[in-house]
């Protein structure tokens, strides 16, 4: 089957390429240029270069596809970032689904985010159909509001369009290998780097990135039209995921909470910060570490049940990022 594919350069969507090309499918993967990156290297996929924001560039690209992976995202900190979150989860998303049309592609599927998904504590978990406040969670303002407010917007508009046969999915905490960026692995490797003393009181729902990669394609394959799954395996809280990090890594582990006075004078560097070099101080948004201190567990029972996938053990997960980066020179 032809199957074309957004953001394949990134984490999530290296993964989920190498699952499809396993599976048997021809794979055309949209990139910004010539070469494929580090995530692409040596695949046997065609790059194809287009403006994803332009209909007539995206319908020529898709002629002969039956299905759409859509994962291409961004998360922008900069004082336009909420312009360009909006052009690239929403605009972008209608012109693909505009020239899915007018091809006559089989599903798209929409990889959104765990942020759109409410949560609870362990004892009740959110799911698909928890609700959300976001400015008591996201802030009135700010990047991770515009990430919210666009990547549902964009749920929305896959939702509703006319003409198009979609699925959403939500990936949570995803871990192993192919964290380019790096991004939700930056823990791993912080801590291979050197000793991080403190660990947040939160938690999270964390899933191994091939089992997430199967999960997009479950969800294309057997998933219900117009329904949105939430993707993730276990939910752990900071410190106990900082000790198995330490334990398969020989790392040091941290010894002490983060104190909530010292997370309000992070929040204050990072307000500070962020007028000069946004992206640098992005982790310091106040938003981001109220978050870390929050028990933000979710249950994914629902993909899990529909899809049968695997449980990748959380340790395994770690195992797989930190070889990637040891043998991709990150630590060097």
């Amino acid at each position: 089957m032809r199957t074309f594919v957004t953001g394949g350069t990134g984490f999530i969507g290296a993964n989920l390429v190498r699952q499809l090309l396993d599976q048997g499918h021809e794979v055309v993967c949209l990139t910004r240029r010539t070469s494929p990156g580090l995530c692409l290297d040596g695949l046997n996929v065609q790059l194809i270069q287009a403006d994803l924001s332009d209909p007539e560039a995206m319908r020529q690209a898709l002629e002969g596809c039956q299905q759409v992976y859509h994962l291409a995202g961004i998360f922008d900190p900069s004082p336009g970032g909420r312009e360009s979150m909006f052009e690239v989860h929403v605009n972008a998303t209608r012109s693909l689904l505009e020239a899915g049309k007018a091809v006559g592609i089989d599903r798209l599927l929409l990889c959104s985010s765990s942020v759109t998904v409410g949560f609870g504590p362990k004892s009740a978990p959110g799911d698909e159909q928890s609700d959300i406040d976001p400015g008591a969670i996201y802030g009135e303002d700010g990047p991770l509001r515009w990430y919210y407010e666009s990547k549902l917007a964009a749920e929305a508009l896959v939702r509703d369009f006319e003409g198009v046969d979609t699925v959403t999915v939500n990936p949570d905490f995803i871990l192993g290998a192919w964290d380019i960026k790096p991004t939700s692995g930056q823990l791993v490797l912080s801590m291979m780097k050197g000793w991080v003393p403190v660990y947040p009181k939160g938690g999270k729902c964390f899933m191994d990135a091939d089992d997430c990669a199967l999960g997009h394609i479950g969800a294309m394959e057997r998933g219900r039209s117009g329904e949105r799954y939430l993707l993730g395996n276990e939910n752990h809280s900071y410190r106990d995921f900082m000790a198995m990090i330490s334990q398969v890594t020989g790392r040091r582990g941290p010894l002490f909470p983060l104190p909530r006075r010292s997370a309000e004078v992070l929040g204050a560097v990072g307000a500070i910060g962020s007028r000069f070099d946004a992206h640098r101080f992005a982790g310091l948004d106040r938003n981001v570490l109220r978050s870390v201190g929050q028990e933000r567990y979710r249950s994914a029972a629902k993909a899990n049940a529909a899809f049968r996938l695997p449980r990748t053990p959380l340790e395994v997960s770690i195992e797989k990022a930190a070889r990637w980066f040891t043998d991709h020179g990150y630590l060097d």
